[in-house]
């Protein structure tokens, strides 16, 4: 949507500011970019510009984007065309993407890299180089993806809630989940999630011998949910242990209520996939601490665990023995896991 260039305002900002990238994954250096762009416009357009053989999804990084910068209008941008800056034709290409996800004349194309002039001219707008050569944020989205856990520190909330590894620890009563847990945290320097289940049978009316309700349930998956989504967020490295999940709640369900929940399956199976699930053995003796169902439950409880793990498609591992042979078996699998990093494909340009 080409249009004159337009001179600034009288208080020297720019009317309509222009954001393009691939975000691929939005990084600090990104967060300045738009943040330049938003500062000195009075309205400001993002373009994700996604390519179909790489990994995340653009509907991902436009979530990504769109949470930090919430005054911007963020589009995803999909462009499969190859990029050569020397070719006027394939500029054509790009700028034909570009200008059918304006919905006006742009004044102001904001970018690191000098492609931004040419760009510019084509859209008749001022370019505004911003932090060229990245000397006050050095990181780009290379280096991200070479090393996740050193970019660490680059990473904005949303982003660092989709790369943190989960690693859910699940069990039936008293098997010794959450002692496994709270070992992992500290092992791995990490924050440990808690288990809302716990906290909700403690306060609800009726303990754990009141008649339950499938929404409890519900309720419960949610605030699991929740906790498990801050604590990737604020995560101090891309690794999460949390102590249950709401697949669990999935069988908590089925143990209080004596059938499936179709909504609380729901819930779980639209959540971020672990990385890994730890089981905890029930060949440990029953110690019932007053908010336990009792042992009779135990049994049937580990061997739907067991089921369940089975036929989902994720990594898991039954530990057992004492704590520290529990502690080593779990944290060898956890390694393994670190070790595989993120399989993302190289992106195009």
């Amino acid at each position: 949507m080409r249009g004159p260039r337009r001179a600034r305002t009288m208080t020297g900002r720019h009317g309509h500011g222009l954001v393009i990238g691939k975000f691929y994954p939005f990084h600090a250096g990104h967060q300045a970019l738009v943040r330049a762009a938003t500062s000195s416009c009075d309205r400001v357009t993002v373009e994700v510009m996604a390519h179909t053989v790489e990994s995340i999804p653009v509907d991902v990084r436009v979530g990504w984007v769109q949470a930090e910068h919430p005054t911007a209008r963020v589009v995803a941008a999909p462009d499969d065309h190859d990029v050569d800056f020397d070719s006027p034709e394939v500029w054509d290409l790009h700028m034909d993407v570009i200008e059918s996800h304006l919905d006006a004349p742009v004044d102001a194309v904001f970018t690191s890299d000098a492609y931004g002039e040419e760009m510019a001219r084509r859209l008749g707008a001022t370019w505004v180089q911003v932090d060229p050569g990245r000397a006050s944020t050095p990181i780009s989205g290379t280096a991200v993806r070479a090393d996740v856990a050193g970019s660490w520190w680059a990473l904005p909330s949303p982003v660092r809630a989709w790369f943190a590894k989960r690693i859910v620890v699940v069990g039936a009563e008293s098997t010794g989940a959450t002692t496994l847990a709270d070992a992992l945290g500290p092992h791995y320097g990490t924050t440990v999630v808690p288990e809302f289940w716990r906290e909700w049978s403690e306060r609800r009316a009726g303990g754990l011998t009141g008649p339950w309700h499938a929404a409890e349930f519900e309720l419960v998956a949610r605030e699991q949910a929740a906790l498990e989504d801050a604590a990737a967020a604020a995560a101090p490295r891309p690794l999460l242990v949390c102590d249950s999940d709401a697949f669990a709640t999935t069988l908590l369900h089925e143990r209080h209520v004596g059938a499936p929940s179709p909504s609380v399956r729901a819930l779980a199976d639209a959540r971020p996939t672990p990385a890994l699930y730890l089981l905890t053995g029930d060949e440990i003796p029953f110690v019932p601490d007053g908010m336990r169902d009792g042992e009779h439950g135990r049994a049937w409880m580990q061997g739907r665990f067991r089921e369940e793990l089975a036929a989902r498609r994720v990594p898991w591992v039954e530990v057992q023995g004492t704590r520290d042979e529990r502690l080593a078996a779990a944290t060898a699998a956890v390694d393994e896991v670190v070790a595989e990093g993120w399989d993302l494909a190289d992106p195009v340009g």
